[in-house]
């Protein structure tokens, strides 16, 4: 066999491969060009942009809230400077936590274990310490030894008065926001509008020099003027609250309103809220028992009845009615407050003695149509206008679902349910000649140059003509004489009219009737009215009659009332009336 001849190892064309090698590169480096030409001409404002708002941080520079004043301007509601404090804790070393901690409990009065649980937080680089921190107490902080602690400005809300008025002007939350009461009811006039500034920022967080910032400045909130004043309000939630605290009752409220107006001067309840520590407070206090807790009236609602007998001409105050201390209603048989043996009483008497036997006798021949009618001419079931916040409508059931004793006790104020509000605007209406003014709370608010705007008067509705109203006052005035229930109630040298009211109260939470809501509502001077004022009690432990517990604080906020108001007696004597039949 012939010898193989050997392997020829043949080379490629060194000139192609370089070929192909270039035309790769080529491919490559265009591409690469390409992407440049997109990132750095056509897409560089893109990448521009989005490398600036990585860079960019928003600062909220924060409104301050308007103030809410009463009606002389004293501030109840005030908005002051404050810091709140924060550090990173990714920035304290774990060696010496333990006296960071001490320190910022020492100067926030925090507890030193609050402090170092915030601290050991090291899995954030942003840890509030504390809100609302006086800026003198901040700055004396800024200057202890602490890595990375900051104050940045704020607001915190003040109220000088701690509990004036707690539960009517209400309090603002950690967001800056109204929560309940007039902070809440004009939160947006109070609010304002918080501003931003933008600027860039670098990894540190700190200003990158030379570049732009953007500022929209903060829109103030507007103040809120109140037709509260301050002195009488002090004086109403004083005598409220040492009564509730005599008489053993769960709570109180006293309203002072102007007759001509309806504005209210005061609005006052017992146990009060003290603004200043509102959390520690419990949520029943939040409420304005003034405007929104419901309660049967009782005898305070007689004026009602009197109003549709009057208005529908069936009795006059001469009437005489023969009274017994019972009377049959339906399947019932409805008492008298006190036995006492049959007797002639004129509807004058009957309404000063508050006899519920005569006040149903004259319900029957108005009926109860137009007993309904007249209850809803004066505002039950329908809330008050005027901005009360919290105010209810109460509860008055259409006439036609009132059962056989209902279609009685209504008449004297059981079976429907009313607000002190309500009850009050209803004695402002037979104070004011008849005509019913929507109750006012609000007297103004400033406007964007800071000038004071006031509030629109209430919408005026007449209810009763002016010599009904009349006849009613003269009867209210023979329920303060000694001859009616209400004498605690008099003031030396003043003519007063008004009513006691004494009723069952119906407990929610048991379900049932239990305990008693003793009442009393008047105005004076009786003959040219200026000032209303309501008090009431609701389970009183310690007695329960309207006439021994309400009258007195009506006697006692009416006299520092009418002093402080400047207003004098009529020096006008009651005229000689016919109390009883046979005189």
């Amino acid at each position: 066999m012939p010898p193989r001849p050997p392997l020829v190892l043949r080379l490629g064309n060194p000139r192609r491969r370089i070929n192909i090698g270039l035309i790769v590169m080529t491919f490559v480096l265009s591409i690469f060009a390409g992407r440049l030409i997109q990132m750095q001409g056509l897409d560089s404002k893109v990448y521009e942009a989005a490398a600036v708002d990585q860079r960019q941080q928003t600062e909220e520079i924060q409104a301050k809230r308007g103030s809410i004043t009463d009606a002389n301007g004293h501030a109840l509601a005030v908005t002051v400077e404050a810091r709140e404090i924060a550090i990173d804790p990714t920035k304290v070393p774990e060696a010496v936590r333990a006296k960071v901690a001490a320190l910022l409990a020492r100067h926030l009065g925090k507890d030193e274990r609050e402090m170092a649980a915030k601290l050991a937080r090291v899995d954030t680089r942003y840890q509030l310490l504390a809100r609302d921190v006086e800026p003198v107490v901040a700055t004396s902080l800024l200057k202890e030894p602490i890595p990375s602690l900051t104050a940045t400005e704020t607001y915190r809300r003040v109220y000088p008065g701690g509990d004036l008025a707690g539960s009517l002007i209400g309090f603002v939350g950690d967001e800056k926001s109204g929560l309940a009461g007039m902070e809440q009811a004009r939160d947006s006039v109070l609010a304002g509008r918080d501003g931003e500034v933008r600027m860039e920022t670098g990894r540190d967080g700190l200003r990158i020099p030379m570049t732009s910032s953007q500022r929209t400045p903060p829109v103030d909130g507007r103040d809120v003027r109140l037709t509260v004043d301050r002195d009488i309000q002090w004086a109403a939630q004083k005598a409220i609250a040492e009564q509730t605290r005599k008489s053993g009752a769960s709570s109180g409220t006293v309203i002072v309103m102007d007759v001509r107006t309806a504005q209210i001067i005061a609005m006052a309840n017992a146990p009060e809220l003290d603004l200043n520590n509102w959390r520690k407070a419990p949520e029943s206090q939040y409420v304005n028992r003034a405007a929104a807790e419901v309660f049967e009236p009782g005898s305070t609602n007689k004026v009602i009845t009197a109003a549709a007998a009057l208005e529908a001409g069936v009795v006059d105050p001469g009437t005489v009615f023969h009274v017994k201390d019972h009377i049959q209603c339906a399947d019932r048989v409805l008492r008298d407050a006190h036995p006492h043996p049959p007797e002639d009483m004129t509807f004058q008497q009957a309404v000063a003695e508050s006899s519920n036997v005569a006040t149903v006798m004259a319900a029957r021949k108005v009926g109860s149509q137009g007993l309904y009618e007249m209850l809803k001419a004066f505002g039950f079931g329908s809330r008050p206008g005027g901005g009360v916040p919290g105010a209810e409508a109460g509860l008055l059931p259409d006439y036609k679902t009132w059962s056989g004793s209902q279609s009685c006790t209504v008449a004297y104020g059981q079976g429907v349910s009313v607000t002190a509000l309500q009850m009050a605007s209803v004695y402002q209406t037979i104070a004011n000649g008849g005509v019913k003014i929507e109750p006012q709370i609000v007297a103004g608010a400033t406007d964007e140059a800071g000038r004071f705007v006031p509030a629109p008067p209430g919408k005026q509705t007449r209810v009763t003509s002016e010599e009904t109203a009349k006849e009613i006052t003269t009867m209210l005035e023979s329920a303060v004489s000694a001859e009616g229930t209400g004498e605690l109630a008099a003031i030396p040298g003043y003519r007063v009219a008004g009513k006691t009211g004494t009723a069952n109260r119906y407990d929610a939470e048991l379900g049932r009737y239990d305990g008693y809501t003793a009442s009393f509502v008047g105005f004076t001077p009786a003959d040219a009215p200026r000032l209303v004022v309501l008090s009431v009690l609701q389970n009183p432990k310690n007695g329960h009659f309207g006439g021994q517990l309400a009258a007195p604080v009506f006697k006692d906020v009416m006299t520092f009332a009418i002093k402080s108001r400047k207003i004098p007696p009529t020096g006008s004597a009651a005229s000689p009336v016919r109390t009883r039949a046979g005189q």
